[in-house]
């Protein structure tokens, strides 16, 4: 079921160990170091593969994460805000990413911009908690929603391509 290109993306990914979510405080902070040192390495192998395409950061509890995504079509930079909270049963729940500025653009989204991950993604989740993190949401989830969705929005003319200003 899973393809070449995502079987070594995922192995380039470190599983993780604690199985912790935000209530349980001590376990929680080594939840999140193993979450940054997963996040860390993707972003570098998304680096080095030159396949860079995206930017999270979290509040200091890590319990909110936000920052962008962007998706490049036909040369072009489309860029969105991305978000989304962990949920207080996670790691057992995946989070709910968010694309705010596209809420209502798709039928393979939820309100509030929340795209649609549950035919593919979490039952996936679910066969590999706790050792899939927000890096696997990112690789697995969000990647592959862009990688469909974006071009369509494209093509039925739902997106526009904005340039971006040197202010």
């Amino acid at each position: 079921m899973v393809d070449d290109s995502t079987r070594k993306t995922l192995s380039c990914i470190p599983l993780l160990k604690t199985k912790a979510g935000p209530r349980e405080k001590d376990l929680w902070v080594q939840r999140l170091k193993e979450e940054y040192q997963a996040l860390i390495q993707y972003v570098q192998n998304n680096k080095t593969a030159d396949n860079d395409w995206f930017r999270l950061e979290s509040n200091e509890q890590g319990t909110r994460w936000f920052g962008k995504c962007w998706y490049i079509h036909n040369l072009l930079k489309y860029e969105f805000d991305v978000e989304f909270d962990i949920p207080v049963t996670y790691p057992a729940t995946a989070p709910e990413i968010a694309l705010p500025e596209l809420d209502g653009k798709t039928a393979k989204m939820y309100r509030g911009g929340k795209i649609c991950l549950t035919d593919h993604f979490k039952p996936l989740w679910a066969r590999n908690v706790p050792k899939f993190g927000i890096a696997h949401a990112m690789a697995l989830g969000l990647g592959p929603w862009l990688a469909v969705e974006i071009p369509d929005l494209i093509e039925k003319g739902v997106i526009q391509y904005k340039e971006k200003s040197d202010v």
